[in-house]
This record gives C-alpha cells, sequence and structure tokens, in this order.
C-alpha cells in the first residue's frame, strides 16, 4: 500500500485539472465483487456519523443525504469503467475524487484533492496523515464486509 510510482494510467482516472494531493492504497483480496459493491463495503449508502463529521464538517463537502442508486457515502458517482469507479465531492474549498479500482485479485482505494482555495492547503495536510492511517483499515474492514454487497445468485 501507498502512493510511490503511481502509474499514470490510475492518475488519468482523475476527472481533476490538478492535482494538489493524491494517495492510492491496495489490499490483496480473495473475493470477485464490482468496483461499486467494493465502494459500497467501504462507504455505505450515506456517510455514517464519523465521515459526516470529517467530509461534511471539516472539508466542507457538499453531500447526497439519502440513498440513491447515483451516490455512495453521499459521494456522486462520476463514472465508471470495468474495474474501476469514480466518486466526486465539492467543497468551497477542496474537490476531491475518491476511486476504487477491483481488478487482478486487488482492490485499490485513491484519494486525489485539488485545492481550491487557501484552506484547502492549510487544512488538508495535517488531516491527510490522518487519512493515510485509517485507509488501510478503510479496504480491510471493506473486505470483511463485502459478502453482504455481492448479489448472490
Amino acid at each position: 500500500m501507498g502512493t510511490r510510482n503511481l502509474p499514470e494510467s490510475i492518475r488519468a482516472l482523475s476527472s481533476l485539472s490538478r492535482v494538489d494531493y493524491v494517495d492510492y492504497f491496495t489490499l490483496p483480496v480473495d473475493a470477485d465483487a464490482t468496483p461499486e459493491q467494493w465502494a459500497r463495503a467501504m462507504f455505505g449508502d450515506v456517510p455514517n456519523v464519523a465521515e459526516q463529521l470529517i467530509w461534511r464538517g471539516l472539508l466542507g463537502f457538499r453531500l447526497s443525504r439519502g440513498p440513491s442508486p447515483d451516490t455512495v457515502g453521499g459521494w456522486r458517482i462520476a463514472e465508471r469503467g470495468e474495474d474501476w469507479i469514480r466518486l466526486e465531492a465539492v467543497s468551497w474549498f477542496l474537490t476531491g475524487n475518491l476511486l476504487v479500482r477491483a481488478t487482478d485479485g486487488r482492490v485499490s482505494l485513491g484519494t486525489f484533492l485539488r485545492y481550491d482555495g487557501l484552506l484547502g492547503h492549510g487544512v488538508w495536510p495535517p488531516l491527510s496523515a490522518v487519512h493515510r492511517r485509517l485507509t488501510p483499515g478503510v479496504l480491510r474492514d471493506a473486505a470483511a464486509r463485502i459478502g453482504d454487497y455481492v448479489r448472490r445468485p
């Protein structure tokens, strides 16, 4: 897990014209699930209390409040490919993409941020250390509950 040597093919999946922060974590998995199923296993249909505190409270992201087939964890599903899905959210000082990729026995979560104001430069860097500590657990927790999100025949 980590961000060194992130391939340009992964960076290109972001919709941001400029990326000020990026990280990308990968976990080997046995489950065969779609990227959307993995995203829902990570973030649910609506943000939980902790996610609301961080995403809405600290980062000011405008998120959907109710469950919808067009959102995951309140983030808008912006685009998807065969092995990836990109979620997007904006605030008055940040624009974010969450990229979930599921391929070759691995699930990955990438975070791409653009600072849209001076506050972004001040708020995110200290929070990024906490984010990098928590993200591997988000992947492990999703792997533990992915069976709840995979449709069975």
